[in-house]
C-alpha cells in the first residue's frame, strides 16, 4: 500500500537529489522534523546518480571554502551516523599546472588557503612525480597538493542523507511529482501533486535542471540550463595506484579519479553542448545522452599523453549526462525575492556533491532563522536579473559556463557569450570614443578606452594588463581635468508616498529626514548590524526619495526595500533604472564645464557637497547631484532616457575646451580604491558592520524612531574595543613590477596572519599597488596596533612589505571633493 501524503508540513522540498536530501537531513538535525521531500521519480535519478563525486575544499572565498570544508568533515562521519555506506575516501587531490600563468593562479590560491586554515602544499614537478609516478609532468612548472580533499559515491551519499533525515522524522516520497506550488498573497502555502496536496509553511525548490521551469510557473526567476557532461571509465588497470589522489589538469580541461581499480577521466571543455533547450522529457530518469566521441577526442588526446596507462587500457564506459549550469558559474541559495517562503537550492555547476553538506546546512538555518547564518552573497539567488531566465541567453551562455570551471581564472575576465543584452542610452556614443565593454548584470559598460591603433580586446594576466596605461590616462583626466563615466547601470528606485520618509528612515541607518535636495550616504542594516546595502538617498520632495545603489544589487536591494515597507504604509517603491540613465562628470574642471552649459549656480555656497537639484543642460532638464565615487569634485547627472543622447552630445562638444576624456569602470574602481571607498560584496556585506568597516560616520548615535540594526550597533559601540577593522593597504614596492592585490591575500603582522584583503587595484593617481582589508585583534585594532607592527601581504606564495593605515592614501581629508 502506497504511503499517504501528510496534509501539512513545516517544509516541503521539491527534488530528491543530493541537495534536496541534504536539506532534509540538516533541517531534521536542527529540530525541524515535519519535513516532506517529494521526488518526481527515484532519488538521485536526475543528475546526482552520474556525478563524478569529487570532494574539493578550496573555493574562491572564505565562506565558500568553509562550506566545502564542512561537507568534507561531514562525510567522514556520515556513514557511521546513518548506517549507510558513502564510499567517502580522503585521498587528497593534486592540481597540475601546464604553464607559468596557471602556476601563478595556483600559488595565489595557495596563499589564499592560508587564510582559511586549509592545509595546502605547492609542489615542484619532481614532487608531483613522486605522488603520481604514472603521470607525465615534464611540461609542468608545478602544482598543488590538498591532502584534505577526497572522493565519494554520490548515490550512496544521497541515500545516507535521506536515511539520516528519515531517522529523525522526515518523510520522503518517490514517484511523486509536484505539479504546482501553491501561493497566496505573495507567499508560499504548499504544493500539489497527483497523489494529493501538502500545505507547507516553506517550500524549497531543489529540483536540479527542472528548477527553472518549476520557478517560472509562480514567477520566480531561476536562470540555469543543462549541458552535456562527458567522462569515460577504463577497465581495471593493474598498475593504477588504489590510493591515487584526485588529479586535475585544468589546462587540458581534465580531471582524473581512481575508482575500484579503474580510471575515470572527465572534462570541463570549452565550447560545451547545451541540452534540453526544448524541455526535459517527462520520462527522464537515470538517462544517458548519446555519445559524442568527436567532441571528447581532444580531451582524450591530451590525457593519453599525460597518462600513458590510457594507451593500452580498455574502455568500459563512455558516459554523457546532463548537468545544470548558471550564467556566472555560481549556484543558487536562499529565499526567492519574488515570493515569500520560497527557497531555492540548485544550479550547482558540477560541484553539487562537494557543496551538498554546506548548502544543506546554510539553507536549513536560513529557513529556521529567516536569514543566512553567514555571508553567502556569492550564491544568493537575489543576485540574478529576470532577463537571465531567457532561454536563448541561457543556451548561449552555457556553451561558455561549463568550460569556465577549468578556464584560467583571470582578474577582470569578461564573458564572451550572452553579450549585448542591456545597453545604456550612451552605449554607441562611448563605443565611438573607443570603449571596450564589460559585462555586469547584462549591462554593457565601458571598462576602458582603447588608444588609437589598439585592439579593443583584453590581454589577460595577473599583473598589468594591456589596458593599464589607458586606465592611467583616464584616472589622470579625473585628477587633473574632467572625466565622463557611463553610470547608467546604477539601479535607481523611486520611493514615494506620505509615509515614505518614515519608512525609509526605519530602513536606513543614517537619518534621511532632511530638507529636499539633500543627499544622504547610508547603509541598510540587518538586525545583527550587518550591511545589507550601501547606497545614497536623495530627498526630492516631502513625499519623494531617490535611492541609488550598486549595479550588482538591483534585484537584492529592491527586494530588501519592498520587504521592509509595512503593508499598511502609504509608500510605494518603483524601480526606474531603465528610464533614468546617469552620467558621472568627475574632476577639478567639472564645475567649469557644467557652468558653461547651465545658468544654475554650482558654487560651494549654492550647491555644496551631497546636495542635488534640477538644472538645464542644452534643451533638457536633468538632475545634478554633487557626489562622487572616484574622490574628485564631480556631479552625477540623472537624465530621462529620451534626452540622454542630446545631453551627452552637448557635454562632449563643450568638454573639449576643458580637457574632457571618457573613463571606464576600471578607472572608477582604481580611483575608489585610492580613496578607500567600500564596495558592497567585496569589502562589506551582511556579516560586516559599519563600525568595523570604518563607516560609523554614516550611522548617528541617536536617531528619532530608530533603525533596523540599531541595538546591535549600539552594543558594538559600547564595547569600546574593535576586534575587527577595515584598513587601507599599500605595498612598499614602488617599481613597475609591484604585484597586484585582488582579494583574500593574507595580511601578516610581525610574521603572523592577522587578516586578509577584500579587494585591490593599482592606484593610477598614486602609482601604487593598493587594497582594502580587515585586520583582527582580540585586544582591538587601534592606531597604536597599526603603528607598532610590521606588515606584509602574501601574494602567490611570496610576502611583500606593506604600509597599513586607517585613512585612505588619496586625499585623506576629502579636500578635493569639497573644492
Amino acid at each position: 500500500m502506497a504511503k499517504q501524503l501528510p496534509a501539512n508540513a513545516d517544509v516541503a522540498i521539491i527534488g530528491g537529489g543530493v541537495i534536496g536530501c541534504s536539506i532534509a537531513y540538516h533541517l531534521t538535525k536542527i529540530g525541524i522534523t515535519n519535513v516532506v521531500l517529494l521526488e518526481r521519480k527515484m532519488l538521485t535519478s536526475g543528475t546526482t546518480w552520474h556525478a563524478a563525486g569529487l570532494v574539493g575544499q578550496l573555493r574562491a572565498t572564505r565562506n565558500m571554502t568553509e562550506l566545502a570544508k564542512y561537507t568534507s568533515e561531514l562525510m567522514r562521519g556520515l556513514e557511521e551516523e546513518t548506517g549507510q555506506a558513502t564510499g567517502f575516501k580522503q585521498n587528497g587531490s593534486i592540481s597540475i599546472a601546464k604553464n607559468d600563468a596557471r602556476m601563478e593562479e595556483f600559488m595565489r590560491g595557495a596563499s589564499m588557503a592560508k587564510n582559511f586554515g586549509l592545509e595546502i602544499h605547492v609542489l615542484s614537478p619532481g614532487e608531483i612525480k613522486e605522488r603520481l609516478p604514472h603521470f607525465n609532468v615534464e611540461d609542468s612548472p608545478g602544482g598543488l597538493w590538498l591532502p584534505g580533499d577526497g572522493q565519494t559515491n554520490p548515490a550512496d551519499v544521497t541515500q545516507a542523507y535521506a536515511a539520516g533525515a528519515r531517522q529523525r522524522g522526515a518523510q520522503i516520497f518517490e514517484n511523486t511529482k509536484v505539479t504546482r506550488i501553491l501561493t497566496e498573497n505573495g507567499k508560499a502555502t504548499g504544493v500539489e501533486t497527483a497523489a494529493g496536496t501538502v500545505m507547507a509553511d516553506k517550500v524549497v525548490i531543489a529540483g536540479g535542471m527542472w528548477s527553472r521551469d518549476i520557478g517560472a510557473e509562480i514567477g520566480v526567476h531561476i536562470p540555469l540550463h543543462a549541458a552535456e557532461h562527458f567522462y569515460m571509465v577504463t577497465e581495471p588497470i593493474d598498475e593504477l595506484p588504489r590510493d591515487m589522489p584526485v588529479v586535475r589538469v585544468p589546462d587540458e580541461y581534465a580531471y582524473y579519479k581512481e575508482d575500484a581499480g579503474k580510471l575515470m577521466l572527465g572534462a570541463f571543455e570549452p565550447n560545451a553542448k547545451p541540452w534540453g533547450m526544448g524541455g526535459i522529457p517527462e520520462d527522464h530518469e537515470f538517462e544517458t545522452l548519446p555519445e559524442d566521441i568527436d567532441h571528447f577526442e581532444p580531451v582524450l588526446e591530451y590525457a593519453m599523453a599525460r597518462t600513458p596507462l590510457l594507451e593500452t587500457a580498455g574502455i568500459s564506459l563512455f558516459f554523457n549526462g546532463p548537468e545544470s549550469f548558471t550564467p556566472d558559474d555560481a549556484y543558487y541559495l536562499g529565499e526567492a525575492p519574488e515570493c515569500k517562503d520560497i527557497y531555492v537550492a540548485c544550479g550547482f555547476n558540477s560541484i553539487g556533491i562537494q557543496s551538498s553538506g554546506g548548502a544543506g546546512k546554510v539553507l536549513s538555518e536560513w529557513i529556521r532563522d529567516g536569514h543566512a547564518p553567514i555571508d553567502v552573497c556569492d550564491v544568493d539567488i537575489r543576485r540574478v536579473h529576470p532577463f537571465q531566465t531567457n532561454k536563448n541567453y541561457l543556451h548561449d551562455r552555457t556553451t561558455e559556463s561549463l568550460g569556465l570551471l577549468y578556464h584560467m581564472h583571470w582578474p577582470y575576465y569578461q564573458h564572451t557569450t550572452g553579450r549585448g543584452v542591456r545597453r545604456s542610452a550612451f552605449h554607441n556614443h562611448f563605443l565611438e570614443l573607443g570603449a571596450v565593454m564589460g559585462d555586469t548584470m547584462g549591462w554593457e559598460r565601458p571598462n576602458w578606452f582603447a588608444k588609437d591603433g589598439m585592439a579593443k580586446e583584453y590581454e589577460y594576466s595577473f599583473g598589468r594588463q594591456n589596458w593599464h596605461d589607458c586606465c592611467t590616462d583616464e584616472c589622470h583626466a579625473a585628477r587633473d581635468a574632467v572625466a565622463l563615466f557611463d553610470q547608467a547601470s546604477f539601479p535607481k528606485f523611486l520611493v514615494k508616498g506620505k509615509d515614505s520618509c518614515a519608512v525609509l528612515n526605519r530602513i536606513c541607518a543614517n537619518d534621511v529626514d532632511r530638507e529636499p535636495g539633500k543627499m544622504i550616504y547610508t547603509q541598510w542594516l540587518n538586525e545583527r548590524g550587518g550591511i545589507e546595502a550601501d547606497l545614497t538617498v536623495t530627498r526630492l520632495s516631502e513625499t519623494e526619495f531617490l535611492v541609488v545603489t550598486a549595479s550588482g544589487g538591483q534585484t537584492r536591494d529592491f527586494a530588501w526595500l519592498q520587504k521592509h515597507i509595512p503593508d499598511d504604509a502609504h509608500c510605494i517603491a518603483t524601480d526606474i533604472t531603465s528610464g533614468l540613465p546617469m552620467l558621472g562628470l568627475m574632476g577639478p574642471k567639472s564645475r567649469d564645464l557644467l557652468s558653461s552649459l547651465t545658468d544654475a549656480d554650482l558654487s560651494n555656497e549654492a550647491m555644496p557637497f551631497a546636495t542635488s537639484q534640477e538644472i538645464d543642460i542644452g534643451y533638457a532638464r536633468v538632475r545634478a547631484s554633487r557626489i562622487t565615487y572616484v574622490g574628485e569634485l564631480g556631479w552625477e547627472l540623472y537624465i530621462p532616457s529620451e534626452f540622454a543622447s542630446h545631453v551627452f552630445e552637448t557635454i562632449w562638444d563643450a568638454g573639449q575646451t576643458f580637457g574632457l576624456k571618457p573613463a571606464g569602470m576600471h578607472a572608477m574602481n582604481a580611483c575608489r580604491m585610492e580613496k578607500g571607498y567600500r564596495h558592497w560584496g567585496h569589502d562589506i556585506a551582511d556579516e560586516d558592520t559599519p563600525i568595523e568597516a570604518g563607516l560609523g560616520f554614516a550611522v548617528p548615535r541617536e536617531k528619532d524612531g530608530g533603525y533596523i540594526g540599531q541595538q546591535a550597533i549600539a552594543a558594538q559601540r559600547a564595547q569600546n574595543v574593535l576586534k575587527k577593522r577595515m584598513v587601507a593597504i599599500c605595498l612598499e614596492d614602488d617599481s613597475a613590477d609591484a604585484p597586484m592585490m585582488y582579494h583574500e591575500e593574507p595580511i601578516y603582522r610581525d610574521g603572523v596572519i592577522v587578516g586578509s584583503t577584500t579587494s585591490g587595484s593599482w592606484g593610477h593617481r598614486l602609482d601604487k599597488s593598493l587594497s582594502l582589508g580587515y585586520l583582527h585583534c582580540e585586544d582591538g585594532v587601534t592606531k597604536d596596533y597599526l603603528e607598532s607592527g610590521s606588515f606584509e601581504i602574501e601574494i602567490a606564495w611570496q610576502r611583500y612589505p606593506a604600509k597599513v593605515q586607517l585613512a585612505p592614501f588619496y586625499d585623506p581629508k576629502s579636500e578635493r571633493i569639497k573644492a
